[in-house]
C-alpha cells in the first residue's frame, strides 16, 4: 500500500503482516544487518502531509507497517491489503525474538524510571532477555545531533543488536535513520509510548476498545488538550485519503 505526498514523495507499507515482519526481522538480525522499522498511523500521515523532511526521513525507514485501523481500512478500499500491527504490540514480541537469537537490547526514551520498569517487565516475559544499554534523553533532545551521536556510539560498543526507540513521531524515526549510519549492524524499532505501557507509566486501553477501534477514545479522554486536536486534524485529512485510496484502486499500480 503506497502513500503519496505532492510529486516527489511516497511512503510504502511494504511489511503487510506479522509473519512477513518477523520473518524479515528475523533474518536481519541473524546477518547483522541493521533496519529501521517504522510505524505508520493516521497522525504520521497528518504530520507526513505538511512537513517534507518528515517525508524523507520516513522515506528511509527500511520496515513500515500500518499501526492503526484507519491504514488498514485505506488499504482494503485500495485493494491493496495490509494487517494491523501497532507498535506497542511489538515489543514483548520482539524481545522475545531477540532472546531466542541471543541479541543484545537497547532501550532509548521515555524516563529513567519508565525505562528501568519496562527493563524489568522485558526480562521477566523474555527469559534469557539481555539489555545491554538503556538511556532516557534529556528534554528538548535533537534526534541527529551530538547526544544522539553519542548514544548511537555507546549503544552500538555495548553490542546492541536490537534497539527500541520510544521517542515520540517524528523525532524516533529520526533517530532511527540517523543510527542506521551510525550504527549499521543495528535494528532500531520505533515504539511510541510501547515502553512506558510496558513499564505501567501509560495505562493502554482496555482489549475490547482496542478490538473495537476505539483506543483513540481512550486516549483522547485521558489527555483531551494535546489529543483532542490531533484527531480533529487526522479526520480532517481523510476524505483527501480516501480519494487517494480509490485513485489507487482505480490505476492498478502497486
Amino acid at each position: 500500500m503506497r502513500f503519496q505526498f505532492g510529486a516527489q514523495h511516497s511512503i510504502t507499507v511494504n511489511m503487510p503482516d506479522r509473519d512477513r515482519l518477523f520473518g524479515e526481522i528475523r533474518r536481519r538480525v541473524r546477518n547483522g544487518q541493521g533496519f529501521a522499522l517504522a510505524t505508520l498511523n493516521l497522525d504520521h500521515l497528518v504530520k507526513l502531509s505538511s512537513d517534507p523532511r518528515f517525508c524523507e526521513v520516513y522515506a528511509g525507514q527500511d520496515l513500515v507497517v500500518a499501526d492503526g485501523r484507519p491504514i488498514v481500512w485505506l488499504s482494503r478500499l485500495a485493494r491493496r491489503p495490509v494487517r494491523v500491527i501497532p507498535g506497542s504490540d511489538l515489543v514483548l514480541p520482539l524481545a522475545g525474538l531477540a532472546a531466542d537469537e541471543q541479541v543484545p537490547v537497547a532501550l532509548v526514551g521515555g524516563s529513567r524510571e519508565a525505562l528501568s520498569d519496562a527493563a524489568r517487565a522485558l526480562c521477566e516475559a523474555a527469559p534469557g532477555l539481555r539489555i545491554v544499554y538503556s538511556h532516557a534523553p534529556v528534554y528538548g533532545f535533537d534526534p541527529v545531533g551530538a547526544e544522539a551521536d553519542r548514544i548511537l556510539n555507546d549503544l552500538r560498543k555495548a553490542g546492541a543488536g536490537l534497539c527500541f526507540v520510544a521517542l515520540g513521531a517524528p523525532k524516533q524515526e529520526s533517530f532511527a535513520l540517523h543510527g542506521r549510519r551510525i550504527a549499521p549492524a543495528v535494528g532500531f524499532v520505533s515504539v511510541g509510548a510501547g515502553l512506558d505501557f510496558l513499564g505501567g507509566h501509560q495505562v493502554r486501553a482496555p482489549l475490547w476498545m482496542r478490538r473495537m477501534a476505539l483506543e483513540w477514545l481512550w486516549r483522547a479522554a485521558g489527555d483531551p488538550r494535546r489529543l483532542v486536536p490531533r484527531y480533529l486534524a487526522c479526520a480532517a485529512i481523510l476524505p483527501g485519503q480516501i480519494r487517494d485510496a480509490l485513485r489507487l484502486r482505480r490505476s492498478g499500480a502497486e
